[in-house]
């Protein structure tokens, strides 16, 4: 490893030629034409698939790695810092618009959609003519009844649970970064593996739910709007879980070989951030997709 050194705060730290980003859009072209093709019962598609995806996972960990050398080696000064920043909120509302995408197409099934083919308003003669017997009911499957009768999952069960783990999860990430700031290495250590176990805590039992939804509750992916809403909207923010509790565990072991102090720790507040806001959105699936 290099010398470390005192960055110039008037330059800003540019990397010589990467070839990382180039060889991740390969890997990632490859990994969505290998999705594609699956989808469409290509015999090649589901390798295809799985290749570009360790290409994938591979370019993120060594691009991933020169940027931590670099921060490691002092290459980065408060300007460079600003920026990783801004990206990070960037990405975080990036994400946030991505939820609310999701969120938006399950209100206006609730609340426009279901109405219409329930004869309210317009919908009356569409209703009468091919939908008569048409319930205007939430939890619907569809006019078809697609996917056929299936049970939806209590809120006060395995979700009820899942949303104290998550709250949980936020309180000892933010003890950590607390202990951090403070220089207390050991409650930081504790705090942070706890969070990592609370993640994939939470990640068993959603498992332990989707398995419970399809074997006994006949409620799938296919089970009309609400199923691929329920889906759509908590398989998602289960897949921000994983590499959540994923990126939490990378923090929670450089932390343990002493990368950050007190004033220099941009990355935990990334993750830290990140975190939070998968809680805040489990909360809005929690009230609008279990309980209401």
């Amino acid at each position: 490893m290099a010398q470390a050194h005192t960055p110039d705060a008037n330059i800003y730290f540019v990397p010589h030629s990467s070839r990382w980003p180039f060889l991740g859009s390969i890997a990632l072209f490859i990994t969505m034409i290998g999705f594609a093709s699956w989808l469409n019962e290509v015999s090649w598609g589901k390798p295809a698939f799985f290749v570009g995806l360790a290409l994938m996972c591979g370019v993120l960990f060594a691009w991933f790695g020169d940027v931590i050398r670099e921060s490691l080696r002092g290459h980065y000064n408060r300007q460079v810092d600003i920026s990783f920043r801004m990206g990070m909120v960037w990405f975080i509302f990036s994400e946030v618009m991505f939820f609310a995408a999701f969120f938006g197409a399950l209100f206006y099934a609730r609340q426009f959609a279901l109405p219409w083919l329930g004869g309210e308003g317009d919908g009356m003669a569409t209703n009468s003519l091919l939908w008569n017997t048409f319930s205007n009911a939430w939890p619907s499957n569809g006019p078809a009844a697609v996917g056929g009768a299936y049970q939806t999952i209590p809120a006060w069960g395995l979700p009820l649970l899942n949303t104290l783990i998550l709250l949980s999860s936020g309180v000892t990430v933010t003890i950590a970064h607390h202990a951090l700031k403070a220089g207390h290495r050991k409650q930081l250590n504790i705090f942070l593996g706890l969070t990592v176990l609370l993640g994939c805590l939470f990640l068993f039992f959603q498992a332990e739910e989707y398995i419970h939804a399809y074997k006994e509750l006949n409620l799938t992916l296919g089970s009309g709007i609400y199923g691929s809403t329920f889906f759509m909207l908590t398989g998602f923010h289960g897949l921000h879980v994983t590499l959540g509790t994923i990126m939490l565990a990378i923090i929670w072991f450089r932390c343990m070989t002493g990368h950050f102090d007190r004033d220099n720790h941009f990355a935990f507040e990334a993750v830290a951030w990140y975190w939070h806001f998968v809680d805040v959105v489990w909360l809005g699936l929690f009230l609008f997709v279990y309980v209401l």
